[in-house]
């Protein structure tokens, strides 16, 4: 299996259960790339989103992946605080400098004083509908929103207390080094 190398630039693709394209985030820096776990960071990356529309991300994030858990977490570092995004999402696979997975709709966010809110359960039960998910995959999904509320409540992984320190320290070493090139 590829491993992405620290330092590198990738592009992360999101697509939905169908197989078909949900969302490319054209730029991330790779903070650490193991078969198991990949943290990025980026900041004002262009997103296209399945429709053709573009964007641009408003503020520094660091991005985490796992190959064996059903979520990735976004953490934007605004001037308030760290919010974080949470897809409820397949595990990661990662081919040709870009990192894939499938969304399934189910996001939890998470705020600076980590409360957190389930969002778009009717996105997913429509989805699920329109996509045949299979009944193996909702249980799938919704055991890994119980694991990752579990995670935010002990402050594990990306909501640990020195997480978006140090990664975001890394970041903008990576930044620095890139801009000196």
């Amino acid at each position: 299996m590829e491993v992405p190398a620290e330092g590198e630039s990738i592009q992360i693709h999101s697509y939905k259960h169908n197989g078909r394209i949900h969302r490319v985030w054209q730029e991330t820096t790779v903070l650490k790339g193991t078969r198991n776990i990949v943290i990025g960071g980026n900041e004002r990356t262009l997103v296209t989103e399945s429709d053709g529309r573009t964007w641009l991300t408003r503020e520094p994030s660091i991005v985490y992946f796992h190959a064996e858990h059903w979520f990735n977490i976004i953490c934007m570092l605004r001037e308030d605080g760290v919010y974080y995004y949470c897809n409820i999402s397949s595990p990661f696979v990662y081919s040709n400098e870009v990192l894939k997975y499938i969304d399934y709709d189910l996001d939890v966010k998470v705020f600076p004083d980590m409360s957190y809110t389930l969002l778009d359960e009717d996105e997913f039960e429509e989805h699920k509908r329109q996509m045949g998910y299979p009944d193996v995959i909702d249980q799938i999904l919704y055991r890994n929103v119980d694991k990752l509320i579990g995670w935010i409540q002990q402050r594990k992984g990306p909501f640990a207390p020195d997480f978006i320190e140090v990664w975001t320290n890394r970041y903008q070493f990576h930044k620095r080094y890139r801009i000196r090139e």
